[in-house]
C-alpha cells in the first residue's frame, strides 16, 4: 500500500500532551482501515478489534470496567500491557454504542493508550443511535487520494518534489499536466489507484469501480430509518453521478417523482455517510461565510473517477488534452473541488461558491476560499483573463484584489484589470498544484 497523507496528521496527533481517542470519519473504502496498518508501525505493539466480530463485540457489552475491560482486550489479543507503546484501533464501533461511550473513559484513565476508532457507517448514525462524548475525542476526515498521493502509488517521486516545491520548471508541464489529467480519469479510490499502479491498465478497473458502487448500494438499508427513505437513497445513489458539478433541485430530482422534503433527507443522510456534499452559494465577497441554504446547492459527489466511470465521461478524458472541455467543464470543476476538499483539515469543513446578491444576475464564481482574513474567490476554466467576467464582478464588489484561476496552463501571476478599471492580481493555477495553493498565495501576495 502505498503512503498516505494523513500519516503525517496521525504522527502529530500522537505528539499531543493531551491526547484524545481519535476517530477517522469517511466513506466506506477510503482507506482508513490501511491508513492505521500503516501507522501501527511507529509503535511497539498494535491491538486490532474489529467489533462486526461477535467475539470482540462482547468486550463492550458492559460488563466490565474500563481496568477489567483492557486486562481482558489484552488477554483476548495475547498482548502485553507493559510492553511499550501500544496503538488500539477500535475498528466498526458503530456496531457497539458501549463502545462509543467507552471511549470517554480511555481518555480519563488509560492516558498510556494510543486509541483510534473508525467505521464505515459512522457518519449517519451520529444524530441517532450513538452519543460521541462531548470534548473526549478528536476527529480526522479520511478522504479519497490527493494528486499528490496518487503520484506516490504510482512512483512519480520526481514529479512529487516538484509540485511540492511549488515551482515547476516549463519542460515539466507538459508531464505534469497528462499526469493531472489521468489522475482525474481514474480518482483517487485507493484500491483503483493500487491496481492502476500495478498494471497501468484502465480497462481493468471497470470491476473494481462496479464493486465500489455496489457497495454503497448495499448500505442503503443501513443509511435509512425507513423502507421509503431506503429507496429514496437507492435511487439518489444510482443517478446523482450524471448531476456531479451542476446545480440541483430536491424536488424531482433526477426526473423522479420524490418530493423535496424526502429528497432533501436523503441527500443529507448521504452527504452525513460522506459519499457527497451539498456545495451552497455565498453572496458576499468578504467573512465570515453565511451558506444561503435557501439557493439550489451544487453538487460534489466522493470521487471523480466514480463520476466519470458511471457517467460514462472515461474514453472522452483520456483523448481529450483538456479537461475543461469535457462534459461542459464540470469535470474539471469537480477535480478541483475534490483537491480542495483534501486540503481542508476538519471533518466540518465545506466548500462554498458564489452568486451575486440580486438573484437576477448572470453570474457564478465555481468556489470562494477562505484564507487569513479575506475571501478570494477561485474559478476553474481556461480563457484569456478578460473573459473573466464573473471574477471581475466578485473582484469590483470585493474589498481586496486578490483571485485564483484554476486552468490547464503553466504558473504565473498576472497583474490586470477587472472590466470596470479596478486593479488586482490574478494567479493562474495549473491544476497540478491546486495542493501547492496556500503556500503559493503567501509567496505571491
Amino acid at each position: 500500500m502505498f503512503y498516505r497523507n494523513n500519516i503525517e496528521k496521525l504522527r502529530s496527533w500522537a505528539k499531543e500532551k493531551d491526547r484524545k481517542p481519535l476517530v477517522l470519519r469517511g466513506a466506506r473504502q477510503v482507506g482508513k482501515t490501511t491508513i492505521v496498518e500503516m501507522f501501527a508501525k511507529d509503535f511497539d505493539q498494535y491491538i486490532y478489534l474489529n467489533l462486526e466480530k461477535e467475539r470482540e463485540n462482547k468486550l463492550f457489552d458492559g460488563s466490565f470496567d474500563i481496568e477489567n475491560l483492557l486486562d481482558a482486550i489484552f488477554f483476548l489479543k495475547d498482548a502485553e500491557k507493559n510492553h511499550g507503546k501500544t496503538l488500539l484501533f477500535i475498528d466498526e464501533i458503530q456496531n457497539s454504542p458501549n463502545a462509543v461511550a467507552t471511549l470517554r473513559y480511555l481518555y480519563e484513565e488509560a492516558k498510556h493508550l494510543y486509541v483510534i476508532a473508525a467505521g464505515s457507517l459512522l457518519e449517519t448514525l451520529i444524530d441517532n443511535t450513538i452519543s460521541f462524548p462531548v470534548g473526549r475525542v478528536e476527529y480526522l476526515p479520511v478522504r479519497p487520494c490527493s494528486f499528490d498521493e496518487y503520484l506516490m502509488a504510482i512512483g512519480e517521486d520526481k514529479s512529487l518534489e516538484l509540485v511540492k516545491q511549488g515551482v515547476v520548471p516549463k519542460y515539466a508541464h507538459d508531464k505534469l499536466t497528462m499526469l493531472f489529467n489521468n489522475y482525474s480519469v481514474i480518482g483517487g479510490m485507493p484500491e483503483i489507484l493500487n491496481e492502476y499502479s500495478e498494471s497501468r491498465d484502465m480497462h481493468r478497473l471497470g470491476n473494481i469501480y462496479d464493486r465500489l458502487i455496489v457497495s454503497y448500494e448495499d448500505d442503503v438499508e443501513k443509511y435509512a430509518r425507513n423502507q421509503t427513505m431506503a429507496n429514496v437513497v437507492r435511487y439518489i445513489i444510482d443517478s446523482a453521478f450524471q448531476y456531479a458539478g451542476s446545480r440541483i433541485t430536491f424536488a424531482n430530482f433526477g426526473k423522479s417523482n420524490y418530493r423535496s422534503r424526502e429528497m432533501g433527507e436523503a441527500f443529507r443522510t448521504l452527504e452525513k455517510a460522506m459519499l457527497l456534499q451539498l456545495i451552497y452559494p455565498v453572496t458576499r465577497t468578504t467573512l465570515p461565510i453565511e451558506e444561503k441554504l435557501g439557493f439550489s446547492p451544487k453538487l460534489l459527489m466522493l470521487d471523480t473517477g466514480l463520476v466519470n466511470y458511471s457517467a460514462g465521461l472515461q474514453k472522452q478524458l483520456v483523448v481529450s488534452k483538456n479537461i475543461d472541455d469535457v462534459y461542459n467543464g464540470r469535470i474539471a470543476e469537480h477535480i478541483a473541488g475534490q483537491e480542495l476538499l483534501c486540503l481542508t483539515p476538519s471533518v466540518r469543513s465545506k466548500l462554498n461558491f458564489w452568486v451575486p446578491k440580486k438573484t437576477n444576475a448572470q453570474a457564478e464564481i465555481d468556489y470562494v476560499l477562505p484564507w487569513n482574513d479575506i475571501l478570494i474567490p477561485v474559478e476553474v476554466k481556461s480563457g484569456a483573463s478578460g473573459t473573466l467576467r464573473s471574477l471581475h464582478r466578485f473582484i469590483d464588489e470585493a474589498p481586496h484584489n486578490i483571485a485564483i484561476r484554476i486552468y490547464a496552463g503553466h504558473f504565473n501571476v498576472e497583474n490586470t484589470k477587472t472590466i470596470n478599471g479596478k486593479p488586482f492580481r490574478l494567479i493562474n493555477l495549473p491544476f497540478y498544484l491546486i495542493s501547492q495553493i496556500e503556500s503559493l498565495l503567501v509567496r505571491n501576495c
